[in-house]
């Protein structure tokens, strides 16, 4: 009853084919190509000159995303101390039940 069950392989049906035969195959190196000319460098790109507008914007964007990471970050810590909190107090509920139950006997 609790010994498994080993499936046994299937049997192949039909016309069974014998493996193909792979001979194997010469290497030619190819003809040496010589190395192509070098390109010229493409042109600095421009540097980006930041308006006050722009500036503006990244300051914002950065506020942003500051005050949402500390707002996670917080009501994460807020979690885990009111998990503590009640985790603690079911500890101590726990313990008079048991201490109570002790005096009875």
């Amino acid at each position: 009853m609790f010994r498994p069950k080993i499936p046994t392989m299937p049997t192949p049906t039909g016309q069974v084919t014998p493996p193909a035969v792979v001979e194997p195959t010469t290497i030619v190196p190819a003809a040496q190509i010589p190395p192509p000319a070098p390109v010229a460098p493409a042109p600095a790109r421009p540097t980006v000159q930041l308006t006050p507008g722009t500036a503006l914007a990244l300051v914002g964007g950065g506020t942003a995303v500051v005050l949402v990471v500390g707002a996670v970050l917080v009501s994460m810590l807020l979690a885990v101390a009111i998990t503590g909190a009640s985790v603690a107090v079911c500890a101590v509920v726990l313990r008079s039940l048991l201490a109570s139950e002790a005096k009875r006997r």
